[in-house]
């Protein structure tokens, strides 16, 4: 080509050499050029010459005429940007493609920041979150080109189902990049989790009335003494001739039932009493001293309910709750609760739930929001608030006595002790104002 300008006029009649390569450059865009073997094959590269080392470099931008002449005079140009900041394309892009992957930075985040610093059951919930839902949609991906468009996509999948998991997950993210970040592994401040607009929760308050009590009081004495009747899914799961349907029950035993009434007598959280030790029962001083929980080491009060709960218990083992092993506390109560709350007609109801009753009950009858937190081991007092709206405060003592004035005087109730009659007054004639 005389004029040796690349248009694609001359690109289609472009000749092979003979033998060798023909290079043909690019007057528009420095740098670019379009190499013609004698096989007819022809690619774009571009060549520059670092800073640093001084030397030419060359860079392949892809065949032609798979890559056109405008789409490699715009990666040219692109490359010739970096050179001008005084970076090297080729070693930028070699760094790239030796780039930690998403699911490479989990697993250093889990081993070298989570592990050593939470605790197993964190670890755990950390990891399931990862594992499942991370990784399957970006692990695979070069931790620095992940947008956040990825991650709002991947909050937004997730959501459909579970808006609180994706909200966690999102959360967990962020806490990956930031260790990425402080160790090096993408540039520091570069975090896609960031700024992700989070599904709105609603805070789930469930507690058991009265009534609610009495049915799963009934169910666990029930499950204790005859046993529960299987379940659809009980009987679909077992082979039904091992049993005939009269004996198709499940016995609670004795260590189910009494967790879950420690549950509920002492507000503990759940693996405080699955992983309750005898040697931390000190029954003369009535309290559990628990060498670990969520906040740490603390004591709890063991009232004459839970007390008498624990004096019935047969020692088996290490652990108060006896699981599979003596020597290894109880996984969970999953299968024994969805039985019990069927049978007692508590559809919805969480093991937790059972923590939140113990409190709102406490609240319902006065005792203060301080004490409440004391007892639950609440590390912050903003914990304890939920149950504000039942706390029996004065203002609701001022209240029902004012109310209660009012309906003694209108006759609707009999006066008692805590009420004050009001004065007696012809209401049918305005009283005259005395005279000075």
């Amino acid at each position: 080509m005389p004029d040796r300008i690349l248009t694609a006029g001359a690109l289609a009649a472009l000749e092979a050499p003979q033998e060798g390569v023909s290079e043909i450059w690019d007057e528009r865009v420095r740098g670019l050029c379009l190499r013609v073997f004698a096989s007819r094959r022809a690619t774009w590269s571009f060549r520059y010459r670092p800073r640093e080392t001084g030397g030419y470099r060359r860079m392949s931008l892809g065949e032609y005429p798979a890559v056109g002449l405008a789409e490699a005079r715009k990666r040219a140009e692109r490359y010739r940007g970096q050179v001008s900041d005084g970076k090297d394309p080729q070693a930028v892009l070699q760094a790239a493609r030796r780039a930690a992957t998403v699911s490479e930075i989990i697993s250093r985040f889990l081993v070298e920041e989570v592990e050593p610093k939470k605790k197993p059951t964190t670890l755990t919930l950390y990891a399931h979150y990862l594992r499942n839902h991370v990784e399957p949609a970006l692990g695979s991906k070069r931790a620095q080109t992940v947008t956040r468009s990825d991650v709002a996509k991947l909050h937004r999948d997730i959501g459909v189902d579970t808006p609180p998991t994706a909200n966690r997950v999102i959360v967990i993210l962020s806490g990956v990049y930031n260790f990425a970040g402080k160790q090096g592994l993408v540039p520091e401040g570069f975090n896609p989790a960031r700024g992700i607009e989070k599904f709105r929760e609603q805070a789930r308050e469930r507690y058991l009335t009265t009534e609610e009590l009495g049915r799963l009081g009934n169910t666990l004495r029930t499950g204790e003494i005859d046993g529960l009747p299987w379940l659809e899914w009980e009987t679909a799961q077992r082979s039904r001739k091992a049993r005939k349907p009269k004996n198709r029950k499940t016995v609670l035993s004795p260590h189910v039932a009494a967790a879950f009434r420690l549950l509920l007598f002492t507000g503990c959280r759940l693996r405080e009493i699955l992983h309750l030790r005898w040697s931390e029962v000190d029954f003369e001083r009535g309290l559990l001293l628990l060498s670990d929980s969520k906040t740490g080491r603390k004591p709890v009060i063991v009232n004459a309910p839970a007390l008498e709960v624990l004096n019935r218990l047969s020692r088996m083992g290490d652990f108060v709750i006896l699981g599979e092993r003596a020597d290894k506390p109880r996984a969970d109560l999953q299968r024994p609760w969805e039985l019990i709350r069927a049978h007692a007609g508590l559809e919805g109801l969480r093991v937790h739930d059972l923590r939140h009753t113990h409190a709102s009950i406490g609240a319902g009858a006065g005792l203060g929001l301080p004490i409440i937190g004391r007892l639950l081991g609440h590390r912050h007092a903003e914990t304890t608030a939920r149950y504000a709206h039942l706390d029996v405060d004065p203002l609701r003592h001022a209240s029902n006595s004012i109310a209660s004035s009012i309906a003694v005087a209108l006759g609707d109730h009999e006066p008692s002790s805590e009420v004050v009659p009001m004065k007696e007054r012809n209401w049918m004639r305005p009283a005259t104002r005395s005279r000075r």
